[in-house]
């Protein structure tokens, strides 16, 4: 049985725009089925305020009861934050076991997690949640002896083994977690050494990004109807319409309300989306919620310091960092709908209606990612004498040839590059300027 406690509005913090009761109930119960629980049972519990014994009244506790009696039902979820006592008091009453929704999303990724590091961060998550239910794990053993406390009884002493060999697996976990971080730092730095620029799928789960990321690498990444299907980092090479090539990568998924232990266990998947060059926000516009969950993909990006403000032409100013806006699963949408998303999406160039599935609007999305990333390239011209054909053969290679002049002893090429290429490129083949200086190889031009 899932059920979402919903408080009345008088005593509801505030919440993301627009989502409805009914609309978390629908997205906790399909968190439910990604760990293939069968759900016999959804309701959404109206809450006056918080009881903190049960969470819930003691009429829909009782009521609730019946029906758990009734179905057989032996997983209770509770789409909110249920505190140990609650759950002791519910799993009581109920005769069944009560999971919370931190619960549900630690189990979800558990069993999805498949790299070395995504099991180490379910891991210290799962720990970091289970050290704050030990207080009320171990009421079934009192303390029994006298004196002056210094022994303290059996209990005190099971909950301080307990709290200190999760504190203890938790520095090893944090520890083994920061290898792992300096070893996709080395090699981020390779790859900046490459470079190819980096564009980061991002976006609401279930939205199509592992769709999208096997539809524009010709991949085979996991990916399926379900809540958080993709939770491991995944990179692949993608060439553009120009010929130049790009690494895609897919990122876990992003939900409303994620629990903490998650957010901070999280941050070094999240480290990918920090050094790209250009995100792809991919947005489900076929989904009710779709603005909201818009709004929570926004607020974890803004939580991890990037800026979602976009020029007049959609590009961010060269002091933050390009999101592009993909309007996926146009293939679920009524006619009159699609077409008036494609009708704005012609108006705001930013906008790129997709459908990952049929693969529509894909060759455009490609094309648009090339006019975001040529934004931020500088027009740099270069002398080369003709025994230099590595040089231009790289130049052609990562940059956009705008023109060429051949004669007898050189050939002069006026080039867009970004500016680490420039780096690159006079790092490795430094030569005179147009102008004769031969300081830095390249004559910039706005």
């Amino acid at each position: 049985m899932v059920i979402h406690p919903d408080l009345r509005q008088a005593a509801r913090p505030a919440s993301g725009p627009g989502r409805s009761p009914e609309a978390r109930l629908a997205e906790a119960c399909g968190l439910s089925l990604a760990i293939d629980l069968n759900i016999v049972a959804a309701e959404v519990i109206r809450l006056n305020a918080v009881k903190p014994a049960t969470l819930i009244g003691g009429g829909a506790v009782e009521r609730l009861r019946d029906l758990i009696e009734a179905e057989e039902i032996s997983v209770v979820i509770v789409d909110g934050a249920v505190t140990p006592i609650q759950q002791r008091n519910l799993e009581k009453a109920w005769n069944a076991k009560v999971i919370d929704r931190t619960g549900l999303i630690l189990e979800i990724f558990g069993e999805r997690a498949r790299t070395r590091e995504g099991q180490l961060q379910v891991e210290l998550a799962a720990l970091s949640y289970q050290r704050s239910r030990l207080v009320r794990s171990w009421t079934h053993l009192e303390r029994q002896r006298g004196g002056f406390g210094f022994l303290g009884g059996p209990g005190e002493s099971q909950l301080e083994i307990d709290r200190r060999l999760i504190d203890e697996r938790m520095v090893r976990i944090k520890r083994d977690l920061d290898d792992v971080r300096r070893t996709r730092g080395l090699h981020r730095r390779a790859r900046q050494r490459v470079p190819y620029p980096v564009v980061a799928l991002v976006g609401y789960t279930n939205a199509g990004k592992s769709t999208l990321f096997n539809r524009l690498t010709r991949s085979d990444v996991f990916a399926k109807d379900l809540l958080f299907a993709t939770l491991d980092p995944t990179m692949r090479r993608v060439k553009l319409p120009s010929g130049r090539d790009i690494i895609l990568s897919d990122t876990v998924g992003f939900i409303s309300d994620l629990p903490t232990e998650l957010v901070a266990a999280f941050r070094a998947t999240l480290e990918e989306v920090l050094e790209a060059d250009l995100l792809l926000h991919v947005r489900d516009v076929s989904h009710p919620e779709s603005e909201a969950q818009k709004a929570d993909v926004e607020q974890v990006l803004s939580g991890l310091g990037i800026e979602m403000a976009t020029g007049d032409d959609g590009v961010l100013p060269s002091t933050g960092k390009g999101i592009l806006e993909v309007l996926n699963k146009i293939d679920l949408m009524e006619p009159e709908q699609r077409q008036s998303l494609l009708d704005q999406a012609r108006r705001d160039p930013p906008l790129v209606p997709i459908s990952a599935v049929t693969g529509e609007g894909c060759d455009a999305l490609l094309a648009e990612i090339e006019r975001q990333l040529a934004a931020n390239r500088l027009v740099v011209t270069y002398h080369l004498g003709h025994d230099q054909g590595g040089a231009v053969a790289w130049l052609y290679k990562h940059g956009e040839v705008l023109e060429r002049a051949d004669n007898d002893e050189s050939a002069e090429l006026m080039v867009r590059l970004s500016p680490t290429d420039i780096e690159r490129f006079e790092r490795m083949h430094g030569r005179e300027l147009k102008n004769g200086m031969t300081e830095s190889g390249g004559k910039h031009l706005p």
